[in-house]
């Protein structure tokens, strides 16, 4: 049966002081348009199918990751007041806001297929007229998940606290006016803001500047609502449990404790708002996003880096940095507000086998912090897919390829290697034992999880084991290409065009002939081998050879 849900001037009949609140108003998209739900049988022949004859695993694990995300695709439900399909995140009840822009990021490669990015449509269409968007909304109804409420309309307070006997805890702001009207959500509710992040994300693989025009109005006003919301009277930003359910560094952070990584990842959205007004050519707004991001990571340098220590720490409320080392430091690199010189001590810590460069990296905790789990302890030592995603981005900004490829290939390696031993994929995994992590009560975390864990087995597979970059903006497909055995992919897609391209290493593995098969033109650089070749290629066969000759030619 079709039907249309609108959404336009829907009102929260739970606001304090007679208040009105028209969610959406920022959001163009005002109703779903119904459409057949993709289920996996229906997509399976159409969907990109990796070729990898070095290691068939990967191959299997691939295909099981998409089996498990197929069974999380939804309609809307009616009355929820969502407008697009969506991918929810295997979890709960609820969608969640940081995991849809991380599902979304391996749902590129599937584009126009299943639902992916346009799955962050819901949380548009449920922005409330303060420009916050809740991470947590109810999947059938539409509403925001009841305790990140600030029905009362209190002064900014963490509902669940920060993993202390002190629950609900008001924060206190010094150095600031308290931000008036009161925000409608409580701090639980407001943390990890990387949709705009998701966004380019996602542009880079489909060139679909007309979303982003759809979707920037959204995220200025969440921006801003942040910024108003979060911003400590210092300048930087408060976090409460949320962002790290059980880290060790939560306690410290009580009533209003300034995190490195909300602070990073406002720096990261200011110049993520920069880029997307350069794309639209509304260049008149790029320097005031970058001037601000430059601003914030210049505090952040001055506040959080500890020269002695070589590591960003979190500021508790009395000033004094938290000397717990955690995962959130390494968003400065995805933010772009680490030096070179700072950079090179982050990464120093990511080869340290002492701290992060365990088994499997990258762990949430340090190995030598107090309360380290190396059976994973969710937060307090657990390698999760978003946060691994974040570290290899951030690790690609700064130039150290190899070493994203390198954590990238062990995440994905260890997933597939769970997958063949308990048949499914977990919500995280163990940092020092090959294995799906454990709670720190040693109950194990959720399984079928794809939701976010979907990235590796999809995500890191097709751009760091078969070695494929699209820059669907300029219409080229970069490869790379390690194997010296066939490798490539059918039915691969980017910049709305479907191509099969398949590479079979020649005798003594120097040269390796290309097939490729595309319905549209596009450009294709391959390197072998260290040897480059830039290709412009038309529709329908090709055929060409790649890397050196025993001349060296």
């Amino acid at each position: 049966m079709k039907w249309h849900i609108m959404v336009v001037g829907v009102l929260c009949s739970s606001l304090a002081h007679g208040q009105t609140d028209r969610q959406g108003i920022y959001f163009a998209k005002k109703s779903y348009q119904p459409s057949p739900l993709p289920g996996y049988e229906a997509v399976r022949d159409l969907l990109p199918s990796p070729v990898f004859d070095e290691n068939p695993l990967l191959v299997e694990t691939y295909w099981k990751a998409w089996e498990l995300a197929s069974r999380h695709f939804h309609e809307p439900a009616p009355g929820s007041g969502y407008v697009s399909q969506f991918i929810d995140a295997a979890f709960n009840k609820n969608i969640f806001l940081w995991d849809t822009a991380f599902m979304s990021m391996f749902c590129n490669a599937a584009y126009g297929l299943v639902p992916g990015i346009a799955s962050l449509d819901n949380f548009y269409a449920k922005q409330h007229e303060t420009g916050e968007i809740c991470r947590e909304i109810d999947r059938t109804s539409g509403k925001d998940f009841e305790p990140w409420v600030n029905a009362e309309g209190k002064p900014l307070y963490s509902s669940w606290g920060f993993n202390t006997d002190e629950h609900p805890v008001t924060i206190r702001f010094r150095g600031r006016e308290l931000p008036e009207p009161p925000p409608r959500l409580t701090l639980d509710a407001l943390d990890n803001p990387v949709p705009a992040w998701a966004e380019l994300e996602s542009y880079r693989y489909t060139g679909d500047s007309a979303r982003l025009a759809l979707v920037r109005e959204p995220l200025v006003h969440y921006y801003l609502a942040l910024q108003k919301y979060l911003r400590q009277g210092n300048g930087l930003y408060v976090t409460d449990w949320a962002s790290m359910d059980n880290s060790p560094r939560n306690p410290s952070l009580l009533s209003g404790g300034m995190g490195v990584d909300i602070s990073a990842q406002m720096v990261m959205f200011a110049r993520n708002l920069a880029s997307i007004d350069s794309i639209l050519g509304k260049t008149d707004q790029t320097a005031r996003w970058n001037q601000e991001a430059d601003s914030l990571s210049a505090l952040i340098n001055a506040l959080l880096w500890d020269g002695e220590r070589g590591f960003y720490f979190d500021r508790a409320p009395n000033d004094s940095l938290i000397h717990i080392k955690t995962i959130a430091a390494f968003w400065t690199l995805l933010g772009g507000v680490a030096s070179r010189a700072q950079a090179e001590k982050l990464v120093a810590e990511l080869r340290n086998p002492a701290t992060f460069g365990r088994m499997h990296p990258v762990p949430s905790c340090a190995a030598d912090e107090n309360g380290y789990e190396r059976l994973g302890g969710y937060w307090r030592g657990a390698v999760w897919p978003s946060t691994n995603t974040m570290v290899i981005r951030g690790l690609e900004q700064y130039g150290y390829n190899d070493l994203a490829r390198e954590i990238a290939l062990k995440h994905l390696t260890a997933v597939s290697d769970v997958e063949k031993e308990t048949g499914t994929i977990w919500e995280n995994y163990a940092p020092d034992v090959i294995a799906a992590g454990r709670h720190v009560d040693g109950a194990l975390v959720v399984r079928d999880m794809v939701g976010w864990s979907g990235i590796g087995p999809i995500l890191y597979f097709l751009e760091y084991g078969i070695g494929f970059t699209p820059d669907a903006p300029h219409n080229t497909l970069h490869w790379t290409i390690r194997s010296d055995q066939r490798s490539g992919c059918e039915r691969y897609r980017f910049n709305r065009h479907v191509v099969s391209l398949v590479a079979t290493p020649g005798p003594g593995g120097r040269t390796a002939a290309i097939v490729v098969n595309a319905d549209a033109p596009f450009t294709l650089t391959v390197r072998y081998h260290n040897a480059d070749t830039t290709v412009t290629l038309g529709s329908g066969a090709s055929q060409f050879t790649v890397g050196r000759t025993t001349n060296g030619e």
